[in-house]
Order: structure tokens, then C-alpha cells, then sequence
């Protein structure tokens, strides 16, 4: 029977003009996942914090021209994967949309059009390969209070995450051997750099199965790498970038893995695990700012590879799991899983919103 399926895509969100920095930072800052605080005390937090970061962060978007590619740039893999979902998917009528989690379109904005839409059934799509609260756990908490407000919420099956998604690491992996073969022209050792955003140490500890995923992320495309490129044998570290404030946070840290690249005399290429899509993240911190940093250490070999974006290999993968979740429900409505149908996870990450977890529904508290 035909049915309205649409497909929410969704990602961090990032400013779109000067002007809207410092609230992107408030709503950033006043997420209960990034700042676990009564709202009495996280509110007024949120707004000194914002008007002070705001200052640091409009230089960011300044070498970004005003503004992040993020939304672009998630648009663009939301319309390759509507065509090959039409493509498949011809017995249902399919549209993408996009939300963001701090920044337009909202949720709130998303929501409503996918109503008006007349939607049947909504497919969440994570864009965050890995989960963790402050991410995934965070959208799908707000999405909730959406769905209570309702007096007929909408189904909804929610691809929490992918981590080994084989779409995903043959993408990422290929990247990284353009990546380092440029880097060995140099004729140094190259150590490749595997950098993830960070988290705070206290998350994981309080359940938060991040760094379980990226470990997972790399050591799969560890294996796609010395498989399909034949590199046996190379040097290669895990790193966390993007730390904010005084806590600390998943270690190592990829400013420390650079200076300590510059001790070693080697040549270095940074990969972006935990990002899909090109924003401030990879074409200021990673492009601009470590670079800087690398130069002055001494590392005159800096290369990064691309993100995955719009890679065939992915957004094939990405179109799978959604058709797979239409035509062949894995989990009950209303619920999460592991879009890569590996029920892999240790079952002590008590904060994981994955069906697999039973307890998956106190992640969104």
C-alpha cells in the first residue's frame, strides 16, 4: 500500500550570517546534553557563555565568508539521496527533509512542514555516523517533546547510527590513501591522524558510547585501508579535536598529536571520522588553524582528507538503511537502532537511545 515517507536528515546546525553566531552559541549552550544544569542556572549560563564565545567564533565564520557550508552541503547529500530512494522506493512516495539542532531549519520548523506534508511514516537519519547523547541523544530528546504536543504524533523509526557502515569507511577510507599518497611524495614517514570531535571524559563515563564508535569507525577503515590499498603496515594515531572549556575531554588531543608529529619528523594527514560534511570544523580548525599550528612545530607535511559528502558508496548506504527500515521494519515504531543491524555495542552504555540497549529510553531524560 502507497504511503508518505519522509526522511529527516539531521545535523549540528551552524550560522548562516555574523548576526546569528552568538544565538546559534545560546541554543548550543542551552542544551541540557551539553550543559547538564537545572534551566535556572543553564539559561543565564548559556547567554554569558554565547556573548562570550561569540567574539571567537565570528572570527571562524569571517574565513568562512559569514557563514557555514553546512546547510548547503547538507542539502546536496539530502538530494542525492532522495533521488536514489525514488528510485527504489517507487510503491511510496518519498521527500528528504533537513533539521538542525541549533540553528535553521529547527526542528520545530522541519516538524510542522513534514505535517503540512501529510507525511505517513517519518525515517530519522541521523548524519552523525557515531552516536552520543550530545548529538543523536540530544536531537531525539527534542523530537520527543515535539511528538507529546501532538494529539496524533506522527511514527517514526530513527537511524541512530552507522559506525561501520560500509558505505561510510569505503568512502572515508579511499580519502585517506589520496590523502597519503600525496603526503608520501614528501619521502618522510606519514602518520596518519584519525581526528574526531571530542566529547567531555564525563560523558563516556556516565555511559555515553562515543569513543567506543570512533574506535570502531577507525579500526574498520584500518582494515579497508591495508585490505583494498595494501598499506600493511603504517603509523597511525586517534585523536579528539574542538575542546571547549576547562573539563577535560577525549584524549588524545590532535593539537598534542601534531606537536608531537613535529618532534618526530614525520608527515601528517589528518582524517575527519566523525564529520560527513565539510563545515567550520574540517575548513577552519582542521584546514586553517592546525595547520598554522603544524607549521610553526614544524610540520611542513600537512595534508587532510575529505569528508565523505556526497560519495556514491555513502549516500547508497544511507538510501539502504532507509529502504530497509520501509519495507522491512527491524524495530518498533517509534524507536531506535543501529543502522548497521550490529547489535555490537556493550550493553554498559546505558545512554545509548539504540534498541538494542533496554534501556535506551533514559537517554533521552
Amino acid at each position: 500500500m502507497s504511503a508518505k515517507i519522509a526522511v529527516l536528515a539531521y545535523n549540528l546546525g551552524a550560522p548562516n550570517s555574523m548576526k546569528s553566531v552568538e544565538p546559534f552559541l545560546y541554543n548550543l549552550f542551552n542544551d541540557p546534553a551539553i550543559i547538564p544544569l537545572p534551566t535556572i542556572f543553564r539559561t543565564p549560563l548559556a547567554k554569558l557563555l554565547s556573548w562570550w564565545r561569540a567574539k571567537f567564533a565570528s572570527q571562524i565564520y569571517t574565513e568562512l565568508g559569514g557563514s557555514s557550508p553546512l546547510l548547503e552541503n547538507t542539502e546536496a547529500q539530502t538530494q542525492a539521496l532522495e533521488k536514489t530512494l525514488k528510485s527504489v522506493l517507487d510503491e511510496h512516495e518519498v521527500r528528504c527533509f533537513v533539521a538542525m539542532r541549533y540553528w535553521k531549519p529547527l526542528l520545530e520548523e522541519t516538524y510542522a512542514e513534514i505535517q503540512s506534508w501529510g507525511a505517513d511514516r517519518v525515517i530519522i537519519l541521523s548524519l552523525y555516523p557515531q552516536f552520543s547523547t550530545t548529538t543523536v541523544g540530544s536531537f531525539m530528546r527534542i523530537w520527543h517533546l515535539h511528538q507529546e504536543k501532538q494529539s496524533h504524533p506522527m511514527p517514526f523509526q530513527s537511524i541512530a547510527c552507522y559506525p561501520i557502515l560500509p558505505g561510510f569507511i569505503a568512502a572515508l577510507a579511499q580519502n585517506t590513501y589520496k590523502a597519503y599518497q600525496k603526503a608520501s611524495e614528501s619521502g618522510k614517514l606519514v602518520r596518519v591522524l584519525f581526528s574526531a570531535h571530542g566529547i567531555p571524559q564525563d560523558a563516556v563515563k556516565a555511559g555515553d558510547g562515543y569513543q567506543f564508535h570512533c574506535e570502531q569507525t577507525v579500526q574498520a577503515a584500518i582494515r579497508e585501508l591495508v585490505e583494498r590499498y595494501g598499506m600493511d603496515e603504517f603509523d597511525w594515531v586517534e585523536s579528539y579535536q574542538s575542546r571547549v572549556g576547562p573539563k577535560k575531554w577525549l584524549q588524545p588531543y590532535t593539537e598534542d598529536e601534531i606537536r608531537r608529529a613535529a618532534k618526530d619528523g614525520v608527515a601528517l594527514v589528518i582524517v575527519p571520522t566523525a564529520f560527513v560534511s565539510e563545515h567550520s570544523e574540517t575548513l577552519v580548525e582542521l584546514d586553517i588553524k592546525y595547520r598554522e599550528l603544524a607549521e610553526e612545530e614544524g610540520v611542513h607535511e600537512y595534508h587532510r582528507a575529505s569528508t565523505v559528502s556526497t560519495d556514491p558508496r555513502f549516500i547508497h548506504d544511507l538510501a539502504d538503511m532507509v529502504i530497509r527500515a520501509v519495507r522491512n521494519p527491524i524495530v518498533p515504531m517509534n524507536s531506535a537502532y543501529n543502522g548497521c543491524e550490529a547489535a555490537f555495542c556493550p550493553r554498559e552504555f546505558k545512554r545509548c537511545v539504540c534498541v538494542n540497549n533496554p534501556d535506551w529510553q533514559g537517554a533521552l531524560k
